[in-house]
């Protein structure tokens, strides 16, 4: 691979070639210089990217392998340990620097022979957290680094007892994404840096901890347990979770962890994952994890799902019933391709992760559930985003897919956009070039770029080798690069039709001329079917209209989280009060912050809405993680408000 400096000297000899007179070389040595820039250009320019959420200098000095060995201790709610740090010194340089935020270092030695070292910290950084400067010599191979936790760790959550779904052991988990690994582990924190680890957990004896590596299924008397990750992965892609936690196996390779009381309903809801595999390996290749689990966390996890390699984390509130909602679980399996085998570089190229990541999950959905049930989620996505888009506005520069976070919380990027806007993109590409010539080009991609990160420019530059340029008739008038580098919806982008949602829009419109709830037909409808109908309602609906639909439909009461968010965001719109005991109920115990957000907005619009948000979520609080609630107060501007009752 060639640098930058490397490239300055290819130039040069060029230039001094062309001197001579013989002109009928310079057309040779243009295109030689052409050939460098096109194909070469993407190698060297790798080595120049730039994270602006990372004090780290890979290009210096770069970790390699971590040997991590830690206590959890929840009395104190922190980790206590050591991280050693086996490193590549490309650079003969006399210092790392490594992320963190809120670690207490307690000492820093060299090598296996521990040689005291000195460090230094950064400035501290909002956002960032402190860098962390250790003096090496260019021949030190490890570093050790002696620490131990916050109680306040924003990648942690310790929740007690009663915060669990069986309320008899405590629980920990981490939340990495996008850059807080750093507040539980030192570390150069930055997903275009990837390294293999093993680690030594200890825990309560009666706790069984996990992690994303190699993993029991069983605990053990000692409490203490040894992990091994043979893959190189980023930093946000380490996670821990302790608690009283059993395992039931699905297939050979396959399985699911949850609380003991939660364990077999999520073993049957979660029954496909085989089949997930199966279709995901028949499209873009082989599974290269060796196992596929899942853990499903107390309420309080702040995403839908968490894609840690080997153990995806996931929210109970997928835990619907009737399978309905395992689009989630396609999702986080899909992330073994994209995400976790190709990298974003930066968190600037977030769409490369979710986009395609959510164009891979419809297509494993299709594969095992029809054409029908993925229409119907297309057509949710289009809605999403396209009220995402009106929210920030359609000429916000967060509309574009290649982002520029530098300053901010990379948080701020993780929207919709990336999610719907990105699979869009790709969806059209299928669409201009053909399902069969996509799926290879999408196998070769995932292939050739396994175990390494990507930028967008990357990305095009292969995109039009393997596919634009071939095939440019095909892509005449097809401007794809508005889609990434431009602001809100490109004209290319059309609804997408559903049938079944067809049939649910006459049964609105039956409703609206009178029909009864209870004679509408609606006895086989899935949840996509029942949030097109709850969508499809009008926005001002009186106190009568609302409390016929929960006779006949339940809404208050349902079980399902995705179909009772969408029911209490309509009952603030039209304050229906008989559905606010229950939503408290659930803003209390869910901390979903997909589900939080919405409901918390909609409050915020009247003064009386926004006096029942801050009583409920003073008591709310506690139980959400940090990435709930660095939303949550900015939205209910929580610093600056007091508490008074509503009523």
């Amino acid at each position: 691979m060639l640098s930058i400096s490397d490239a300055s000297i290819v130039s040069c000899k060029i230039k001094k070639m062309v001197k001579f007179p013989m002109r009928h070389y310079i057309f040779k040595l243009n295109l030689v210089f052409a050939f460098c820039l096109f194909y070469l250009w993407p190698a060297f320019a790798q080595e120049k990217i730039n994270d602006p959420h990372s004090f780290a200098e890979p290009t210096k000095v770069i970790v390699k392998h971590l040997d991590l060995n830690i206590s959890v201790d929840f009395n104190k709610k922190n980790l206590t340990g050591k991280a050693s740090w086996t490193i590549e010194n490309n650079a003969a340089s006399n210092q790392i620097i490594f992320d963190t935020r809120d670690l207490a270092i307690v000492k820093v030695t060299l090598n296996e022979k521990e040689i005291p070292a000195k460090f230094a910290w950064g400035k501290k950084d909002t956002f960032l957290g402190k860098a962390l400067v250790i003096f090496i010599t260019p021949e030190t191979k490890s570093v050790n680094i002696y620490y131990f936790t916050s109680p306040d760790a924003v990648a942690l959550q310790w929740l007690s007892p009663q915060q669990t779904s069986d309320k008899t052991s405590p629980f920990l988990f981490t939340q990495s994404q996008a850059i807080l690994a750093r507040s539980w582990l030192p570390c150069q924190d930055s997903p275009g840096i990837r390294f293999t680890y093993e680690a030594d957990v200890s825990v309560p004896p009666d706790l069984l901890a996990l992690m994303s590596a190699s993993n029991p299924t069983q605990k053990n008397v000692n409490g203490r347990y040894h992990f091994v990750m043979d893959q190189p992965i980023p930093s946000y892609l380490m996670a821990l979770a302790v608690g009283s936690i059993e395992f039931e196996s699905l297939s050979k390779n396959t399985g699911v962890y949850a609380e003991p009381s939660m364990l077999k309903k999520v073993a049957w809801e979660f029954a496909d994952i085989p089949k997930m595999i199966s279709a995901a390996e028949n499209l873009y290749g082989p599974y290269r994890w060796e196992r596929y689990d899942v853990l499903v966390l107390p309420p309080s996890f702040p995403f839908g799902g968490m894609e840690n390699p080997r153990l995806t984390f996931a929210t109970p509130t997928v835990i619907a019933g009737d399978r309905s909602l395992v689009s989630l679980v396609a999702h986080e399996l899909a992330h073994s391709w994209s995400g976790n085998l190709v990298t974003n570089a930066t968190w600037d190229d977030f769409w490369l992760n979710e986009g395609f990541t959510v164009y891979f999950e419809r297509r494993i959905d299709e594969n095992l559930y029809g054409k029908d049930f993925t229409d119907m989620e297309w057509s949710l996505g289009i809605d999403d985003l396209t009220g995402e888009i009106a929210d920030l506005g359609d000429t916000s520069r967060d509309t574009r897919l290649k982002l520029n976070l530098a300053g901010r919380d990379p948080d701020d990027g993780m929207t919709g956009i990336a999610y719907e806007k990105g699979a869009l993109l790709l969806r059209c590409v299928e669409e201009k070039i053909g399902r069969e010539k996509f799926d290879i080009f999408l196998k070769n991609y995932f292939s050739t770029y396994a175990f390494q990160s990507m930028t967008t420019e990357k990305f095009l530059t292969y995109l039009d080798k393997k596919l634009i340029l071939p095939n440019s008739e095909v892509f005449k008038h097809f401007d794809y690069r508005s889609w990434i580098y431009g602001e809100g919806l490109p004209k290319e982008c059309r609804p997408i039709f559903s049938i079944r949602f067809q049939e649910v829009d006459e049964e609105i419109e039956r409703w609206k001329t009178g029909v009864a709830p209870g004679e509408l037909t609606t006895e086989k409808w899935s949840t996509q079917e029942w949030l097109h109908f709850l969508k499809g309602m009008p926005e001002q609906l009186s106190t009568k209209q609302m409390l016929l639909l929960d006779h006949h439909f339940h809404f208050t009461t349902s079980q399902n989280s995705e179909i009772a968010d969408s029911w209490y965001l309509l009952a603030i719109k039209n304050w229906y009060s008989d559905a606010f005991p229950a939503m408290e109920q659930f803003l209390t115990s869910v901390g979903r912050r997909k589900f939080l957000t919405p409901l918390y907005e909609e409050m915020m619009k009247t003064e009386l809405g926004k006096k029942l948000a801050l009583q409920i979520y003073k008591k709310a609080r506690p139980n959400y993680h940090s990435v709930s609630t660095g939303t949550i107060d900015e939205v209910l501007d929580w610093k600056n408000n007091s508490f008074k009752s509503p009523y």
